[in-house]
């Protein structure tokens, strides 16, 4: 088992162009900021960041966010895992692999030996990729008509989408997604922190759609290798009609497309089948399925990963644990 510093995890990865970026080392110094301990552990050609979580009476929690990286020696690999979890007094590891469906059981019982499946997931499970190496116009030629058409509404509405550095004006803007849609959002330190790790590397930009220098809506997108990610999306309640999202959904595309990636990942909808998706969109505006209504019209493939999956060393810790999770949701991820 070799333990990593920083610099030589960055060398591993940067041999991994399809790793996640929930995986670098960048990741690792966000969530260091809110109170887990990244460890970077290589065994043979694989790798991955263990996220531990300190708890009372020197005790740990693990998770492995879209890892392990490579292809190995499978048993050999969760062996060096086990050992730096003993090490750390681990009760489980969470481990939520970037691996997608359909399942493959004998597959799974290969790389995951001795995993448990859980409901209780930390990223979301599903979402749509989109396909973003053809040319412009094929990216939108892809698209439903309906968000072709308000992408190009935005632009003669004198919709105005830069890149900016003002984390402050998007917080302010997440504050007003969050009330009106009811959803949790970070603080302003938390955009900030990530958007000062990633943006110094180019591998993340914030974008605000304005109309006459008033803002109206804003992301953040993060890239790493070949994928990009819409992570964080915020609106005012201003000037909706102007479809200022669209527009400005569309630059992040293209911004990650003139970097080199090939998909872009939208990160996120409803975890149901995609005809049980397309059956109630128009019914139901809860949870995420106002965002899958307007995620759906970029177009893309909806496609899942195979989930979450544990690794359990103290039994009787763990059903405790998930018990006190129930009611202290603690959620490492985005």
């Amino acid at each position: 088992m070799d333990l990593l510093n920083p610099e030589q995890w960055k060398d591993f990865i940067n041999e991994h162009p399809q790793a996640h970026i929930l995986q670098t080392v960048s990741w690792g110094a966000l969530k260091a900021s809110y109170g887990w301990s990244p460890k970077y552990i290589r065994q043979g050609k694989l790798g991955a960041m263990v996220l531990f979580r300190p708890l009372p009476l020197g005790l740990s929690v693990a998770y492995i966010p879209r890892g392990p990286i490579g292809d190995g020696d499978w048993k050999g690999f969760w062996s060096a895992i086990d050992q730096l979890c003993k090490e750390e007094k681990t009760i489980f590891l969470r481990v939520e692999p970037d691996v997608w469906e359909p399942k493959d059981i004998d597959n799974i019982q290969q790389i995951l030996p001795g995993f448990v499946e859980t409901e209780h997931t930390v990223q979301p499970p599903r979402t749509i990729l989109i396909d973003i190496q053809g040319s412009e116009e094929d990216i939108l030629m892809a698209m439903k008509s309906k968000t072709r058409y308000n992408i190009r509404l935005a632009g003669r509405k004198d919709v105005l989408v830069q890149q900016s550095d003002d984390i402050e004006t998007f917080h302010n803007m997440m504050l007003t997604t969050g009330d009106r849609d009811e959803f949790g959002i970070h603080n302003l330190d938390y955009y900030q922190r990530a958007y000062d790790l990633f943006a110094p590397e180019n591998a993340c930009v914030l974008l605000i759609a304005t109309y006459k220098d008033q803002p109206l809506a804003g992301l953040m997108a993060f890239a790493w290798g070949h994928t990009a990610w819409y992570f964080y999306g915020a609106s005012t309640n201003q000037e909706r009609s102007r479809m200022p999202t669209y527009l400005l959904q569309w630059e992040a595309i293209r911004w990650a497309k003139n970097k080199g990636c090939k998909t872009y990942d939208l990160w996120g909808i409803p975890d149901f089948p995609e005809e049980t998706l397309e059956d109630k969109f128009l019914d139901r505006s809860d949870g995420l399925w106002g965002v899958y209504r307007f995620k759906r019209g970029f177009g893309g493939a909806i496609t899942r990963t195979i989930g979450t999956w544990d690794r359990i060393y103290r039994p009787g810790l763990y059903k405790l644990y998930q018990v006190w999770a129930a009611r202290n949701v603690t959620r490492p991820g985005t």
